[in-house]
Formats: C-alpha cells, sequence, structure tokens
C-alpha cells in the first residue's frame, strides 16, 4: 500500500493552498459577517479549475480524479467553510449528475457554461435541489413536487427548500415526481434553468454559519422545460440521486477536514503564544492532550476521506466507505473545534478569532447531505447485507 500522494496530486495540493491562502482565506472573516459570497475569489477559480473538478475534459473541465477533488476541497475548507461548500455543491451535486447520467447534448449545453472556462463559463455555479419541507432524509415517499410531460415539455410545480447556490446558479437540478403512482421508480432528476419564468428563488436563509454560502428556498409554478432536460431516464432520480450523494459526502468529509485543520492550527498557534502560571499553556498537559487528540482525529479523517475516495477511483462500490468517511470527519470537526475554542478559552468564543466562526461553519456537516443518523444507517445496512 502507498499511502503518499502522487507527484502531480501533490503539485495540485500547493496550487490549490497557495491560491485559497490568498484569495479564500483573508476574506472568510468578512464573507461570514456581511454573509455575502466571495465572487471575487470564485470569479478566479476558473483559471485553477477549481469550478470543472467534475466535468470532463471534453466539455471545458478538468476531469480530475476523485483523491484529487476531494484535496481540493479541502483545502478552500481550510480558508472558508461558506466558499467550499457552495464550490463543493456546485462541483459535486449541480455538475456531477449531468456528468454521469447525462445525455451527450445536456452536457455540451450545460457543463461549459458552469465550468469557469472563460470561453465558454457564464459567470454563475450549478445547484442541486432535493429537500422539500416534508422531504429531508426521506426522499422516496416525501417528494411532493410534481412534473407532467405536455406537448415535449415538463411541467412542473411544487416547493423545494435549502438549496445550496439557488441564488447563484446557471441551472437548478430538481428532483421531481413524474410518476404520481410512487415507488421508487416514481423520481426523476430535470435540470430547470434557473431563468424560467415561473421559477422563484425565495430570500437567502438565516443561518447560524455558512453565511456566505447562500442557501434559499425555490418554489415552483408551472415552470416549463424542454423534455430533452430530463437527466438519463425517467424514473431513475432517486438511485441517480443516491449515487451523487455518495460522492458529495466525500466532499462533505473533506470540507470537515478542512475545517478542523484551520481551528487545529489557529489553536496551536495560540497555546503557544499565550501564557498562564508563567509558561505558554502548550507545555501544560491538559492542552497538550488535545491538540494530540486533534491532530490524531484530523490524520485519521483525512485517510478515511482519501480512501472513499480511492474506492470511487478504482470502479470499486464506495456507499459505505463514503458513509463511514462523512460521519467520521464531521462528527471530528466539531469536535476539534470545540476544543480549538476552549484552547482558547474566553477569546475562542469572540469574533476576534477564527475559531468561533469555523466551529459555527462544521455545525452542519453532519446534517447536510445525510445525518450522522442515516450515515449509521447506510453503513449498519451495509454491514449487514454482508454477515
Amino acid at each position: 500500500m502507498n499511502f503518499d500522494l502522487s507527484e502531480e496530486q501533490h503539485m495540485w495540493r500547493s496550487t490549490v493552498h497557495d491560491f485559497v491562502a490568498q484569495e479564500v482565506k483573508p476574506k472568510a472573516q468578512y464573507v461570514d459577517e456581511n454573509a455575502k459570497f466571495n465572487w471575487d475569489a470564485v470569479n478566479k477559480m476558473g483559471d485553477v479549475g477549481l469550478l470543472a473538478l467534475n466535468i470532463p475534459e471534453e466539455f471545458s473541465g478538468t476531469g480530475l480524479d476523485a483523491v484529487s477533488a476531494a484535496v481540493a476541497i479541502e483545502e478552500i475548507g481550510w480558508g472558508c467553510g461558506s466558499t467550499a461548500l457552495a464550490i463543493a455543491a456546485h462541483n459535486g451535486l449541480g455538475c456531477a449528475p449531468i456528468s454521469l447520467f447525462g445525455s451527450q447534448e445536456l452536457k455540451q449545453r450545460f457543463l461549459p457554461l458552469v465550468s469557469g472556462d472563460r470561453n465558454t463559463w457564464g459567470g454563475k455555479l450549478a445547484a442541486l435541489i432535493l429537500t422539500e419541507p416534508d422531504a429531508g432524509s426521506d426522499l422516496k415517499g416525501g417528494v411532493r413536487t410534481r412534473a407532467e410531460l405536455k406537448d415535449g415539455n415538463w411541467i412542473i410545480n411544487g416547493s423545494k427548500m435549502w438549496c445550496t447556490n439557488a441564488s447563484i446558479a446557471e441551472y437548478i437540478i430538481t428532483l421531481v415526481r413524474t410518476d404520481p403512482a410512487g415507488g421508487s421508480r416514481s423520481l426523476s432528476l430535470i435540470v430547470v434553468p434557473a431563468d424560467s419564468p415561473g421559477l422563484h428563488i425565495g430570500p437567502p436563509e438565516k443561518k447560524m454559519g455558512l453565511k456566505g454560502s447562500p442557501t434559499n428556498a425555490v418554489t415552483y409554478e408551472n415552470v416549463q422545460v424542454p423534455a430533452e432536460y430530463l437527466i438519463g431516464e425517467e424514473g431513475h432520480g432517486l438511485s441517480q440521486t443516491l449515487t451523487v450523494l455518495d460522492g458529495g459526502r466525500i466532499s462533505i468529509g473533506a470540507i470537515s477536514v478542512g475545517l478542523a485543520q484551520a481551528a487545529f492550527e489557529s489553536a496551536v498557534v495560540y497555546a503557544k503564544e499565550r501564557q498562564t502560571f508563567g509558561v505558554p499553556i502548550a507545555d501544560h498537559q491538559a492542552i497538550q492532550w488535545m491538540l494530540a487528540d486533534a491532530a490524531t482525529d484530523i490524520q485519521s479523517a483525512r485517510l478515511m476521506i482519501y480512501y472513499a475516495a480511492w474506492h470511487k477511483d478504482q470502479g470499486r462500490p464506495f456507499t459505505k466507505e463514503a458513509a463511514m468517511a462523512k460521519l467520521f470527519a464531521t462528527e471530528m470537526a466539531e469536535r476539534v473545534c470545540r476544543n480549538a475554542i476552549q484552547i482558547h478559552g474566553g477569546y475562542g468564543y469572540s469574533r476576534e478569532y477564527p475559531v468561533e466562526r469555523i466551529y459555527r461553519d462544521s455545525r452542519l456537516m453532519t446534517i447536510g447531505e445525510g445525518t450522522s443518523e442515516i450515515q449509521r444507517l447506510v453503513i449498519a445496512r451495509q454491514v449487514l447485507m454482508k454477515m
């Protein structure tokens, strides 16, 4: 077994890290406090390849392997949770369904528009919307948004919520019920251009953290899109969504590792500078143990993320590995960030230091793209099937 990244992956990590250190991390506090999306940085990401991680080269993408994509998302997470979530959702949720299941015509029509390529980019990102007021974890039975095929067009009606990137999206891939009879073959994914008449995007939600990543409710009132905007075959939306979410869970885990790494680094610097009883607090065993636990947890989570991504690259089933990685990494991040605040003491509770923001950002990670409870169900079912 070789646990090293390849030379190309090391160079890629260095390139992304330097970009994030210059363009993303310095603006993280402003992004959070003003709930402003960091367009200045995102407008430059296309040149690095960060907006086309899940897009094949023939459609203006980078065609990166899953491990390299996870490395990139981790680095962005290290710089700013808000920016990382938006970019992860753009790549893993907004682009991946078309790349994986879309027709050649759909790929050619939409992927170059959101690739960041200066020759084709429309200046916006991509989004996927699944959740409804009565459909979170229970997509199979809870989705009420309907699509009916009439005269060569899908007519969509319904309401969705918690859509990352909706207000900054070129298009929103929408999970809809195309067969009123219900069942696992009653759902489909359809590409809906964000400027479609009848599509209404609500104001940004006021959230605990990740304030610079816009999250919106979306309503559909007789929205019409061409029949060919269906992704793959009708009735395959649920299975497509579950496959996409497996990859998305690697990304959420990668963000979590990046957030934890940032909080850990801040805690180390503070522990070396802050003195009590005549010595730096880093000399106290209580602090050393928290730092040791954090370093161990971060390294463990990072390896789990890379392992799940490697399974994906090898074409192996990775549902269990992705769920395990997301479960451990997201809960680890919250734990590490909590202890980073503890090491900072009262200062950690103030906005003067970044750990307060990072802790708030980390809190979503055990909820989005499958709660920790759902991850445990997924893991348990995978384990029991093989016993």
